[in-house]
This record gives C-alpha cells, structure tokens and sequence, in this order.
C-alpha cells in the first residue's frame, strides 16, 4: 500500500511539473473597443479626463472624445480637427493642450456645444521642414509649465545622420505659459515618450546613430543624453555646457568620403577598441546615462510613452512602477527603478505583447485598466493593423513574476510576486548571469560588447520564499546585468516565472554589508546542456554565388532552432511565415542565400536588400557562428 501512495506521488509531482505554465495573456488581457466606420485612430496622444471619458488625438490632426469609453457601446465625438501630426495630448481646467510639429496649441470649448472654438497658440518653434522633426508632448512640470521634445531631423547626403536643422531639434525645453521657451536638456535623438514620474521628468529614445539601443533617461536640467545633433545650438543661455568641439574631440564623427567623393554611412567595426557613453560621463558629469537600457529587439525597438502605475493594485502587483510602450513591437514592458548614491537605476522586463498596431500613447482608465493608443503609417510595427486603440485589463489573478530587483553589494535581490519553490531557487543551475555594455558611436546602434558570463557564488531565499538573495562575482558598474531565472519554479504549482529574464542597469554598486557566505546555498546540480551542433543541409547555393552550404538531409527543426531565436532576439522582428517588423523566414529563404552569406549579412545586414521594410536591421556580429549556421540552415530548410 505505502508502494501505491509513493507511485501516486510521484505521478501527482509529475503532473503538476508538466503541466504548462500560464502566459502574459492569461493575466492580462487585450480588449478592442468598436470605433465607428470612416474613424482613423493612428494615436499621437491618449488623456483620460476627470469624468471618465477619454480623449484621444491622432497624427492626422483630430482629437476625439470617447464617451463610456468601458462599456461595449461607447460614443465618439469630433473635439477638433485641422490640427498637424498630434503626438501628445494634456487636459487641465476644461482645456486640451497640444504638440503639433511646430507649435504648442491650447483648445477650450467657450460654448458648451462639445467642440473645440478658440484655438490658441501658447508658443510657436522653428521647423525646418523636414518630415522627421517631430514634436513630442506636452507634460505639465510641477510649476504649471510644459515640457515638449524636439526629433531631429536626417541628412541629405549622409541620410543616416541625425541633424538639429533649427533650434530644438535633438533637445527637451519647457514652454512657459506666457509663450517663452527654455532649453532643458540636450542629446536626444528620437525622443518620443515623456513622463512625469513623482514631479521628476524622465524621457525614452530610440536605437540608432549615436545611441547604442534604446533607454530610458532621467533628464535634470542641463543633461546631455548622447546625441551631439543638438550641440550645434549650445550658447551662453544653455544649461548644457558641454561643446561640439568637446564632443568630436572624444568621438571620431566618421565622415569619410569615398574614392568618388560620397560619404561612406559608418557601420560597426568589430576589431575596435570601442568607446562608451559612460566614459564620457566620466569627463562631462553632465552627460547622463541611462536608468535603464531597454535592449533593443528584445525590449523593443521604438520606446515612447513611459507612465507610472499609480492604480493602487487594481492594475495588479505592480503600484508605482514604470510601464513603457514599444511602437515597433507593439508591446508594452514594465520598468522598477531605485536610487542608489542619489541616481536612477533599475530593472527592466517584458510585460504584454500582442496589440494591433505600434504602442504609442497610455493613460490609466477610471476601473484601473490601461488605455493605449496605437500607430502605425511610416514607421512600421507588428501587428496587422496601421492603427488603433485598445484596452489592457487585469483579471485579478496573481501572475507568477519577479516584482522588484534591487542592487546589493554582492549581488541582487529579488522579491516575487508569489513564493518559489525552495529546491529549484536553491539550486544555482536554475539561475545564470552575464553583463554587456554598447558602443557609442555614429553607427546605427550596436551590438551588446564586452559580455562576460558573472559567477554565482551563492544564493538565500527567505523564510517566506518571496525573496532571494543572489551574490555573484564581476559586478561592473554602468553595465547592464542579464539575468535568467529559466529554472525558478512556484512554490505549489511549480509554474515557471512568465518573464524570467530580467535587464538591470547597475550605475552605482551599493555601499552595505555582503552576504555571510555560511548563509549562502551553493547547490548546483548541473547547468543545462549548450544547444546541440547545427546539423547540415542539403546543397544551396545563393543567387551571388558565394559560398555553400553543406550537404545533409535535413534541416534543423523550428523546435530545434526556437532557443536560439528567443536568445539572439530574432522572433522580435522575424516570424516564420509572416511579414512582422522585418521580412518573414520563408521569404528570406526564397532569396537562396547560402548559409555562408546569410552569416555574413546577419553580422553585418543590408538594409538596401530589403528597401520595403521601414526600420533596418542592427549588426549582430556577436552571435556566435555555430548559433548563426544554425539558424541559417533551418532558414533554408524552408525551402
């Protein structure tokens, strides 16, 4: 009999191991409200207004009011219209305010009929006519003043290099109510979410020329954030004080001309001693890094609204952290930051993918649940739609996650939503750990350099299983800290975590007592094996003719190949039949590219190749080559 309960057992741990684990959509889910026939929300702006209503205004110059905007029925009414590229919206005392591309627009109804009579320009800015310089905001500063973000616009010839045509291009001022204007901050590229966060104002930009994945920024007055566009305009009135001459004498700008006198676009050398915006800050203590990296193609490609959960709880667990939107992924991660020696830092994780259209704008809903606004013409994004506005909706249910991640001495610290199982966090194979840094450079982003793998000394989980401790060896500070909770489990249900990876950017390494090594658990059974050798393919040539591929019978398996997807981030912009942010797998393999040569332009990509796909695709010269012919040959096993 006691044979018979031991079998029982086991089989019950089995079933409860084997059972899947639930997914971001099982917590939180996505609702489309019906928007009437002949109404194009491409969001630009998203406020919810104090009855309970929302307002949503587009780039194409409209601003709407959706009345009962829970209920399955709700009504639009046109506000106003007429307007230019809409992409920020506010409300205060019965008024809209507004950033079209070149000006700050305050709209009030004087007549109560629900439309907008009197529209007024608070302050107006220079434009050069550029389709890139787009305005961004505004958000109301504590003292009653707004803060509006300028893009900057692109080169002629170097068509790749950010340029500030005219003041406030690559810069964030503050607009006074009176109409005048002050520079804030300098060195932003494509700035396009700002956020208020505790009266603190905080902005995201985007991967590309100088800016080596995207981020978000803490911005005190007078920071530069990387981007030297906007130094062609410092003066004596700036309170940024670092130069363009200072700039270029720490970074070589790369304008190289070629044999026929073209400038040569800079692309990533491998083989460098490479330079980092961390080094400048070093020298310029206004130069200010980030909070946190957002890894781009894994944390998104385009960040813009950053909002803080100020819902208390019926968002979830999650009050007063960050939540950032993703227009290229059409995503949304969630970001919990801290302050150590007096300066930002944090951790950054996905958090819900899936929308329609780009995630553009976010405001929180009356019930607590999120607005988001959505867009798409131009730019690109996932999904099948070109805009939209939708709902995300917490069901109540306790997802399984890591809540906080905090800086130690030694190490982190890592609070969960729900207990873990002790053996599994116990173990030090179900935890491992690396660092990366970027290049600062004039190139379109960069590959992550410097990796190290971080060794983990040991770990304590509290009596309540809620809190582990993890110390490791190789802290760097400005480096961000990768680590991968793949084999943590819940306690009860053995659920894995539905994010176990987690990004902390470690600015400052916290004074304070290390853990007692006699408190450490240093058990590790094992860690988990690499992923088996690339199995070879039949013959392939590519259309260029360079380069084979070996001969096999077949190719490895998505199954096979899907580690490797999610570790190198392709399936953030590839899926295997359909067209997302960059072109399908199966459309790649009817270019009958060789192995060999798909290695080479997945190192090192020509966007020229693929001219219909809006954002082009960052050098990953650090895959591993087996990984890469791996992928390559599992690409062509399409064929």
């Amino acid at each position: 009999m006691k044979k018979i309960q031991i079998l029982l057992l086991s089989l019950f741990c089995f079933a409860v191991q084997a059972q899947e684990s639930p997914k971001e959509e099982d917590f939180y889910k996505i609702v489309t409200p019906p928007v009437p026939e002949g109404i194009l929300l491409e969001v630009g702006g998203v406020r919810t207004l104090p009855n309970g209503s929302v307002a949503v205004s587009t780039r194409r110059g409209d601003i709407w009011i959706m009345e009962n905007p829970l209920s399955r029925k709700p009504y639009y009414k046109l506000f106003a219209s007429g307007l230019h590229e809409i992409l920020g919206l506010e409300y205060r005392d019965g008024s809209f305010y507004c950033v079209q591309r070149g000006e700050l627009t305050k709209l009030t109804d004087e007549n109560g009929d629900g439309k907008a009579d009197r529209y007024e320009t608070i302050s107006a800015w220079p434009v050069s006519g550029h389709y890139h310089e787009y305005s961004f905001g505004p958000k109301f500063a504590p003292d009653g003043s707004f803060f509006v973000s300028g893009n900057v616009a692109f080169g002629n010839e170097e068509w790749w290099r950010g340029e500030a045509r005219v003041p406030g291009r690559g810069s964030v001022f503050k607009v006074f109510p009176d109409g005048h204007r002050e520079e804030w901050a300098t060195g932003m590229r494509s700035p396009a979410g700002l956020g208020m966060i505790d009266g603190e104002l905080f902005y995201a930009d985007n991967q590309g020329d100088w800016m080596g994945s995207g981020g978000i920024w803490h911005l005190k007055k007078g920071a530069f954030t990387g981007h030297p566009a906007s130094l062609a305009w410092t003066n004596e009135d700036s309170p940024t004080k670092l130069t363009e001459e200072q700039f270029f004498a720490e970074r070589d700008n790369r304008k190289v001309r070629n044999a026929a006198g073209a400038y040569i676009k800079p692309e990533n050398v491998v083989d460098e001693t490479p330079n980092m915006l961390w080094q400048l800050k070093e020298k310029y203590p206004q130069v200010q890094t980030p909070v946190v990296w957002l890894p781009h193609g894994i944390l998104g490609i385009s960040n813009s609204e950053l909002i803080k959960d100020e819902t208390k709880g019926a968002f979830g667990p999650f009050s007063n952290q960050v939540f950032i939107g993703d227009q290229g992924q059409s995503k949304i991660m969630r970001v919990f930051m801290e302050k150590v020696n007096g300066e930002y830092q944090g951790a950054a994780w996905d958090f819900r993918s899936g929308f329609q259209s780009g995630v553009m704008r976010m405001d929180w809903a009356k019930d607590g649940s999120l607005f988001v606004g959505e867009t798409n013409r131009g730019w690109g994004s996932a999904g099948d739609a070109n805009q939209g506005f939708q709902r995300l909706v917490w069901n109540g249910k306790m997802p399984f996650e890591m809540l906080t991640v905090k800086a130690m001495p030694d190490g982190f610290e890592i609070e969960f939503t729900l207990p873990v199982d002790r053996k599994s966090a116990e173990d030090l194979a179900s935890i491992s750990a690396s660092s990366f840094n970027y290049k600062h450079h004039p190139a379109y982003g960069s590959p992550p350099i410097l990796r190290e793998d971080l060794n983990i000394k040991g770990v304590k989980l509290s009596a309540d299983g809620k809190k582990l401790r993890i110390v490791m060896d190789g802290l760097r500070k400005y480096f961000v800290h990768e680590l991968n909770l793949d084999g943590i489990r819940a306690a009860g249900t053995y659920y894995s975590l539905i994010h176990p990876t987690v990004y902390y950017t470690l600015n400052n390494i916290p004074a304070g007592d290390k853990a007692s090594t006699s408190d450490l658990k240093t058990t590790d059974s094992g860690k988990a094996k690499p992923a088996s050798a690339s199995k070879a393919v039949k013959k392939l040539v590519s259309p260029d003719g360079q380069g084979q591929a070996k001969a096999s019978a077949a190719a490895p398996t998505y199954d096979e190949v899907k580690p490797l997807l999610q570790k190198h981030t392709c399936l953030a912009c590839h899926s295997q039949d359909k067209k997302v942010i960059g072109p399908a797998f199966k459309d790649i393999a009817k270019r009958k590219y060789s192995n060999e040569k798909m290695a080479q332009l997945i190192a090192v990509p020509q966007p020229k190749n693929w001219p219909d796909y809006a954002t082009p695709m960052a050098p990953m010269p650090h895959v591993p080559k087996a990984d890469v012919m791996k992928i390559a040959s599992y690409i062509n096993g399409l064929r």
